[in-house]
């Protein structure tokens, strides 16, 4: 009777034990997941005085104002550089959407000779570094005429958007049992109609994650919008924001900050509505069907 009482509290022990070290990693996760972002708040609160006086207590806000956000609404192109990053996200995720889920089918579905070699050709496109593209984009981009265009960005974004949708995309799609596609043939419907009707409802949790990832890539996205883009109206928000608050080595922190918290929300606000399809999709071609 001792013995298992022994081993019963020696258990208990054991997983008090792993709950406390899972507490304590999720809250060192916790902290410093969110530090940056806390942060941010505390600074575009903070009057211009106080940003490099924080002293012994640094979350202390000892004046608060909305200062900082009033000068950026006011005395920036703000507003219009969020529409320049939201018309370019939609539009190229959403082409890429379209041209990536013909290209997931094929190779996740389809069966042909060099299909292999096909889906390493995608992948190996998806991991070349940008910074090694932009000199042949810029010339492909003068020649479409595109030149200092939001069209350019679009343009220039499918070429790693469309990669990266095509290689996770097919993973779903293998995922897929094929009776049910070939059962429609069968019936009388065309490949095309079998993919639409059948294949593609059953990974819409996979389409809406993609789309999440293509469209936080479009937004944040910094480099090609730094490259081909020279009018201050046209530019999108991520590079708007530090080339009109940093001037020379001086930085408007206090702008800064406010227009990161606010750049940031639209995603914020489409992953916190979607959340369900996005956490189904992360998972949903992991297992085979």
């Amino acid at each position: 009777m001792s013995l298992s009482i022994s081993k019963s509290l020696q258990y208990r022990s054991r997983r008090a034990f792993s709950r406390a070290i899972l507490i304590v990693s999720l809250a060192f996760f916790a902290f410093f997941t969110l530090f940056p972002f806390v942060w941010m708040v505390l600074t575009s609160i903070r009057e211009g005085s106080e940003l490099y006086q924080v002293g012994k207590n640094p979350f202390a806000v000892k004046h608060l104002t909305l200062q900082h956000y009033y000068l950026l609404l006011t005395e920036t192109r703000f507003l219009q550089w969020l529409g320049n990053s939201a018309f370019v996200a939609i539009c190229a995720s959403a082409i890429a959407l379209v041209v990536g889920l013909a290209a997931a089918y094929s190779l996740g579905r389809l069966r042909y000779r060099g299909g292999g070699f096909a889906a390493l050709v995608v992948f190996a496109t998806y991991l070349i570094p940008p910074a090694l593209l932009f000199i042949p984009l810029n010339t492909v981009v003068n020649r479409l005429h595109l030149s200092n265009t939001l069209w350019a960005l679009i343009v220039v974004y499918l070429t790693f958007l469309v990669p990266f949708i095509a290689w996770l995309l097919s993973g779903y799609f293998k995922s897929l049992p094929g009776e049910l596609a070939d059962a429609a043939r069968i019936d009388g419907a065309s490949r095309w109609q079998a993919m639409i009707l059948i294949d593609l409802p059953l990974i819409l949790p996979g389409v809406v994650s993609v789309f999440f990832f293509a469209f936080t890539m479009s937004w944040s996205e910094y480099l090609y919008a730094f490259t081909f883009i020279r009018s201050t109206s046209k530019l999108p928000v991520a590079v708007g924001v530090v080339n009109a608050l940093q001037v020379g080595d001086v930085y408007f922190w206090g702008q800064l900050m406010a227009g990161a918290l606010l750049g940031s929300i639209p995603v914020v606000i489409i992953y916190s509505f979607l959340m369900d399809y996005y956490l189904a999709g992360l998972t949903a071609g992991a297992v085979k069907g």
